[in-house]
């Protein structure tokens, strides 16, 4: 069984910063591609980030320059530290990975969704 678990979301100030981390457990045997998508009220998910394995990125337009995403291939976590926020960045935030099993199956796994709320 593969699990992703979020932390980090809550209520911020716009302006502020917050730091999203997805760490991934269970019978893993590696882990590819992982990223952030989310959620606004009314809006369909989107991706915000995602980050290969050896490290290439890719941002929203809406999100470059303010938000970084980063992994530790090792704890098997990946990051999302958001800068300058607003409050358009309101959503429930949701981590994914492509992730190969101890038996050999691949599969995308979803996080079970954080909420940040820039308030204005």
């Amino acid at each position: 069984q593969v699990q992703l678990v979020e932390s980090g979301g809550g209520l911020v100030q716009a302006g502020g910063s917050l730091r999203l981390s997805c760490a991934a457990s269970g019978s893993i045997l590696s882990i590819s591609t992982m990223g952030w998508y989310r959620q606004r009220p009314g809006k369909q998910r989107e991706l915000v980030a995602s980050i290969t394995r050896g490290g290439s990125t890719n941002y929203a337009d809406s999100v470059k320059g303010r938000f970084t995403i980063s992994r530790d291939n090792a704890k098997r976590t990946v990051y999302l530290q958001m800068n300058s926020l607003k409050p358009e960045d309101t959503a429930v935030y949701y981590c994914n990975a492509d992730i190969v099993s101890l038996m050999g199956v691949p599969y995308n796994y979803w996080g079970q969704g954080t909420q940040v709320t820039v308030s204005s």
